[in-house]
């Protein structure tokens, strides 16, 4: 009922209590967020809050699939086998540049990163879901590039992915739970510049 009446919620009102919370669970971790301050900020009762939603736990699972969802649409990523060929490097370049458009854009986008890497993420099964979707993606990805050639080919297939997908992570997750991080911008230009040295054939 809680998830049918959250849908149910005007856009407009809706798109505020989910940037909100994602606001407040990316500053505060999961364990210290404050629904009362969600609640507040958002200008909702506590009872017409309660009708939409059971829970802490199902706010947080909700904010990461609404955003997450919103980040894949607003990026476009490809099948994998449309990178074939000599697709590969631009049309990885031009997910990275609509990547790094919608985190300029949005901060919700960017408070989802940090969601994601913040602590006590409660029963972790939707982060663990959204993680295993991104390397999948990956994965077939990276087959695409090493059969066209634009990917090095010298290591087994299964190693570069877990070498790819580890240092993507260690990347993303240093450079969003930095508070003092001037220029996100020119950081992730470089790392991706890195990643493209690591793969590139």
């Amino acid at each position: 009922m809680a998830e049918n009446a959250l849908d149910r919620m005007a856009p407009e009102r809706r798109r505020r209590l989910i940037r909100v919370a994602a606001e407040e669970f990316a500053g505060a971790g999961y364990d210290r967020a404050s629904l009362n301050v969600i609640i507040k900020r958002c200008g909702l009762s506590k009872s017409s809050f309660y009708h939409v939603i059971a829970s802490k736990q199902e706010l947080f699972d909700r904010v990461v699939r609404d955003l997450a969802a919103e980040l894949v649409e607003r990026i476009r990523i490809p099948a994998p086998e449309e990178l074939s060929g000599d697709a590969f490097w631009p049309g990885v370049d031009a997910i990275f540049a609509r990547l790094l458009e919608a985190a300029g854009e949005d901060q919700a986008l960017v408070a989802l990163g940090r969601m994601l890497y913040g602590p006590g993420a409660a029963d972790e099964q939707v982060t663990s879901a959204t993680w295993s979707a991104v390397e999948g993606w990956i994965d077939a990805a990276l087959l695409v590039g090493r059969d066209s050639g634009a990917v090095r080919d010298d290591l087994p297939s299964a190693l570069q992915r877990r070498l790819v997908f580890a240092v993507l992570r260690a990347m993303d997750e240093w450079s969003l739970t930095q508070p003092d991080v001037a220029d996100l911008e020119s950081l992730a230009r470089a790392q991706y510049e890195a990643i493209r040295r690591l793969l590139g054939t």
